[in-house]
């Protein structure tokens, strides 16, 4: 018995030993695996739970509105908008004025077309907008509206211009003032440049005067500087025949002549171009015929002394003409010498008055071409 129990307390001791030995390599194992694999292990297990579960919504921080539609469109985007300006016949149109427009109106890019008729707006935001075009000589061109969306090259199509309705200003003039045009250029008409040709129309259709009108055409016709030439040169042969020999010689003499040639020639013009024109509403002037043969625009020259137009229009007795020189004739009686007066020195002024009228008449319709600034063909 002695003998065995030193055996068996060996033995015991064997076995702590290899016990105590398996521990520790058991310890020295759980040491060598890494950390990162239980850590990878660990986020692999949350990503399977993440899948699993559903999206959480994201916090509304108060800083866009709720409505996506209502959010305010970017300063810039990435979209782009395109085209080519064309006329109607498919030519290309250079320097159009082509704007981007917001559905709202509100204006966002302008650009001016190229050589080719290409413009090419870019970094535009999404949303719908519209192209107007305007050029010279074309009328506008308006898009319809379109919509764009992020990254999208937009290309607006059918961008053709018409030309533009002409623009016609039809400016009407009263006939008061065409009459007045039609003054100032016959006060400009003067036989050989020198001897007055106002009464005298080259416009055959001419507007009427008014009575106004007449007077002032009388005042400047009948106070003509070359009118007092021809009044003074008058008196001069009465004086050299001694006609009205009532009023004697010498500078006295003279002076009565000339005041009595510039009276008769006065009151016979305003008589018959102002006075009894306005009165009875006829036309003081002589219309140049111009066409057809020599015999018939004699016969115009020599009828207009009876016959002449009315303001309407018309053809009338010329009562003016008449009225006119018997009018004037008559008040000679006031300052002609007491031997001449009577019904023949009426009749005998009158009938002068009648043939200087004719014969006037006659050099008006053949003197154009030695007439100054006569403008009109007559009746064509």
């Amino acid at each position: 018995m002695a003998s065995s129990l030193p055996w068996k307390n060996a033995l015991r001791k064997a076995l702590c030993l290899r016990l105590h030995a398996a521990l520790a390599g058991v310890s020295l194992l759980l040491c060598v695996v890494p950390a990162s694999a239980l850590v990878q292990q660990q986020a692999s297990a949350r990503a399977v739970s993440d899948r699993l579960l559903p999206d959480a919504p994201l916090p509304n921080l108060g800083l866009e509105p709720k409505d996506p539609a209502r959010r305010p469109i970017p300063a810039e985007g990435s979209a782009s908008v395109l085209g080519i300006v064309l006329d109607v016949s498919g030519a290309s149109v250079s320097g159009a004025e082509v704007s981007l427009m917001r559905e709202d109106g509100t204006g966002l890019h302008t650009m001016v077309s190229e050589a080719d008729g290409g413009f090419n707006f870019t970094k535009i935001p999404a949303g719908s907008y519209l192209v107007i075009v305007n050029a010279k000589d074309f009328a506008t061109f308006t898009s319809a509206e379109f919509a764009v969306a992020e990254q999208q090259i937009y290309e607006v199509p059918n961008v053709s211009l018409s030309v533009a309705a002409a623009n016609m200003a039809v400016t009407v003039h009263p006939t008061e003032f065409i009459a007045a045009e039609q003054i100032r250029a016959a006060e400009k008409q003067r036989l050989m440049g020198v001897i007055p040709n106002f009464y005298t129309s080259y416009t055959f259709d001419a507007a009427p005067l008014t009575a106004k009108q007449k007077f002032l055409f009388a005042v400047r016709g009948t106070f003509d500087p070359v009118s007092m030439v021809g009044v003074a040169f008058g008196a001069g042969i009465e004086q050299a025949t001694n006609a009205y020999a009532g009023y004697g010689q010498g500078a006295a003499g003279y002076g009565k002549r000339f005041a009595a040639k510039f009276t008769d020639g006065r009151s016979s013009d305003f008589l018959t171009h102002a006075v009894f024109p306005s009165l009875l509403h006829q036309d003081p002037r002589y219309y140049y015929l111009g066409s057809g043969s020599v015999k018939a625009r004699l016969a115009h020259a020599v009828g207009s002394a009876f016959f002449t137009r009315t303001d309407n229009g018309l053809t009338a007795p010329n009562y003016s003409y008449f009225l006119g020189d018997f009018g004037s004739a008559a008040l000679s009686n006031l300052y002609y010498p007491r031997a001449n007066r009577g019904a023949g020195l009426v009749f005998t002024n009158a009938a002068v008055g009648l043939a200087g009228r004719i014969g006037g008449n006659i050099l008006r319709e053949f003197s154009k071409r030695l007439t100054t600034n006569a403008s009109g063909i007559g009746k064509q």
